[in-house]
């Protein structure tokens, strides 16, 4: 494939640098692919200025438009940073440009290095969505109306997906590769040969949980992942989806922005409803010890065990892999598959916490206009589906280019959800995350600690300037 790219690069260049004298259209205007195009956007030239509604960002970098690199830079590696290339080099071979890749261990300080420095990459491939407000705040990204087709992009994504993606009212990130944090796993074959029902409320999960316990089986699955520092991440998950379910999305953004303190009373009661689940006798797989000595990945496997030796697992959409690698044998979607996280709220039914990469744009060039527009269309994100490990929530992707049903219902639910959070631990400063994550294994040990346990996380919440 790259050579494929050299092959074509210097044809293709003329054509590009011609587009940029006469007038930058994209730079995959100048392409002769029919299959690839990304979602187009107005045409503007290389001093083009934003659209009368956006605020013209004055601190965003520039550089030369006749540059036909853009410089990117990002977490992926190994499986997924392949992927990239793939994708990347479709735009590569149809514009004559060039992705220059940079991968960081650190992004937030790698990039915070580089802005210091006064040269930021183009784009920047995001881990949470509070570094991208962050970088809004400063004025150091790019308003994506003031070059994007935003009729296409309101076409292409949820209004949930355009206001999540938001600071201030404008539009600065691009949701890209995102996990689905609303999926309970289970197996449906085994739930048929006890005669359960797959619970769509809170109230019918306990139910069903006190019925296996009364025919001598485990409901739950719950882990925290075994990993220095960070194992309670996964227990705030499930914090995180109650909250949204119980207290709604307006407490919610509250909670997260540090506006009232997790002493709260819903606040409390999320926590209270999550005891419920890991305190219960019977409940939990292993009970309190379980929990603390499992990983993620193991936890995913006892609803698929002979016999299963628990019924239900919450964890995110990336659980599928887990479940598909240790047991290949296993047909998705009949063998194993998930049901939505139950309604707690009626009012708030089908809210979903998220993970996700966002993809923002830090210099306003004509290259990284068009690359930005490619990754934010479908063509780009289709590609990476058919390759796997991807879940897209741009409603022109076609469904049939998932390659298993469960995959598949994973972004439906996804594109389709009217109300959608950043899981709460992704997005709060990184010390409250931290102190959040050892509260929970806390908690697991010893639930009578709750009290001093929210009060020392409000604490926590005031320091970090929430």
């Amino acid at each position: 494939m790259a050579a494929e790219v050299e092959h074509n690069l210097e044809a293709k260049r003329h054509r590009l640098l011609l587009c940029i004298g006469v007038a930058w259209v994209l730079i995959a205007g100048c392409s002769d692919s029919a299959t690839s195009q990304p979602t187009a956007p107005p045409q503007p030239t290389a001093t083009t200025q934003p659209a009368a509604t956006v605020e013209p960002t004055t601190t965003v970098a520039s550089r030369d438009p006749g540059d036909t690199h853009v410089r990117v830079l990002g977490l992926w590696s190994g499986p997924e940073f392949d992927s990239f290339v793939t994708v990347k080099s479709t735009w590569e071979q149809n514009t004559g440009g060039t992705v220059d890749w940079k991968a960081a261990r650190d992004l937030s300080g790698e990039l915070g290095t580089q802005i210091e420095s006064g040269t930021p990459p183009d784009i920047a491939i995001l881990p949470n969505i509070g570094l991208m407000h962050e970088l809004a705040a400063k004025g150091q990204l790019v308003p994506l109306p003031s070059f994007m087709d935003m009729n296409q992009l309101q076409k292409d994504y949820a209004p949930a997906w355009v206001d999540l993606g938001s600071h201030d009212g404008q539009l600065y990130g691009i949701f890209y590769k995102v996990t689905n944090k609303a999926t309970v796993w289970y197996d449906p074959k085994a739930f048929a040969a006890a005669n359960y029902s797959v619970p769509s409320t809170w109230d019918e999960m306990i139910a069903l949980a006190d019925t296996m316990v009364a025919d001598g089986r485990t409901p739950f699955s719950v882990v925290a992942p075994k990993i220095p520092g960070g194992g309670g991440w996964a227990l705030t998950d499930w914090i995180s989806q109650i909250v949204l379910n119980t207290c709604g999305p307006d407490l919610y953004d509250q909670w997260v922005a540090g506006k009232i303190p997790w002493t709260d009373a819903c606040i409390k009661q999320s926590f209270d409803m999550f005891d419920t689940i890991v305190q219960t006798p019977g409940y939990v797989l292993g009970g309190s010890q379980g929990i603390l000595g499992t990983s993620d990945a193991e936890g995913s496997y006892p609803m698929y065990s002979d016999p299963p030796t628990a019924y239900m697992y919450y964890l995110a959409s990336f659980a599928q892999a887990f479940i598909a690698s240790k047991y290949p044998q296993l047909a998705a979607g009949d063998d194993y598959d998930f049901f939505p996280f139950p309604t707690i709220n009626p009012d708030d039914a089908g809210s979903i916490t998220i993970g996700a990469d966002v993809v923002v744009m830090l210099n306003d060039t004509p290259a990284a206009r068009s690359f930005m527009t490619y990754l934010a269309g479908a063509p780009s994100q289709q590609a990476w589906v058919e390759l796997g490990g991807f879940t897209s929530v741009n409603r022109s992707v076609a469904t049939d280019a998932y390659t298993d049903p469960v995959a598949r219902a994973a972004a439906d639910q996804l594109a389709s959800a009217k109300v959608i959070r950043f899981s709460a631990g992704d997005t709060m400063p990184a010390s409250v995350q931290q102190a959040w994550w050892t509260a929970m294994l806390a908690l697991v040990a010893d639930p009578g600690k709750l009290d001093s346990v929210l009060a020392s996380l409000t604490a926590a919440a005031d320091a970090a300037g929430q």
